[in-house]
This record gives C-alpha cells, structure tokens and sequence, in this order.
C-alpha cells in the first residue's frame, strides 16, 4: 500500500513564506511526476506546480516566480517553497504522484489528504 502525507502547513502574513513536504512510502518501484494542488474553500481542485522524475519542472501560471517545486528522489519527497504568498493562497494544498508498484507496474495516481494553508493577516 502506498501513502502520501503532507506537511509544512499552517498560517501565515501575506507576503510570507511556507514550505510544503510530502514524502511518499510504501511498496515503491519508481515515482514518475510529483505534484502539487489547491483546493481554495468553494473552489475546484487546481494544479499548482509539477516536476518530472528528471527534474523538470511547471507551474500554474499565478505563482510562476513566487513557488518552486523540488524533490528528493533518494527519500520520495517533494516540496513546495511558497514565497510572496497571497490571500488567494489560502487553500488545502494537495500532493499527487504517479507511482509505480509490483502491482501497477505503469504507475498509479496517489493523492495525499492535504495541508491547509491559510494567508491572513
């Protein structure tokens, strides 16, 4: 059984910082793209940045310049800087990998159960 869990949420001024984690465990043969997602109260599931096993990396168009995305392929974890963060930041932020098992060799979607992040002042 694979598990995504996140961590690093909290709250936080606008204009701050956090930074997600999310380590992924359990009957892994290989992670192929790690995500991140937000889910703002009322409001769709929205990609926010994504990386390839190879490092190569995307983002949503509204943090381009303020969120990196990072991972540790030696420790399955990802991570979510979030730099000059907003009000419309606050949403539960979601990880999703695509991993692959002895039992789905092609990989299968994961998500964890998030990490709320809530930019107040």
């Amino acid at each position: 059984q694979v598990q995504l869990v996140e961590s690093g949420g909290g709250s936080v001024q606008p204009g701050g910082s956090l930074r997600l984690s999310c380590v992924a465990s359990g009957s892994i043969f290989s992670i192929y793209a790690m995500e991140w997602y937000r889910q703002a109260p009322g409001k769709q599931r929205d990609l926010v940045a994504a990386i390839t096993s190879g490092g190569s990396t995307s983002y949503a168009d509204s943090v381009k310049g303020r969120f990196t995305i990072s991972r540790d392929n030696a420790k399955n974890t990802v991570h979510l800087h979030m730099n000059s963060l907003k009000f419309e930041g606050t949403a539960v932020y979601y990880c999703n990998a695509q991993i692959a098992t002895t039992r789905a060799p092609h990989g299968m979607d994961y998500w964890g159960k998030g990490t709320l992040v809530t930019v107040s002042s």
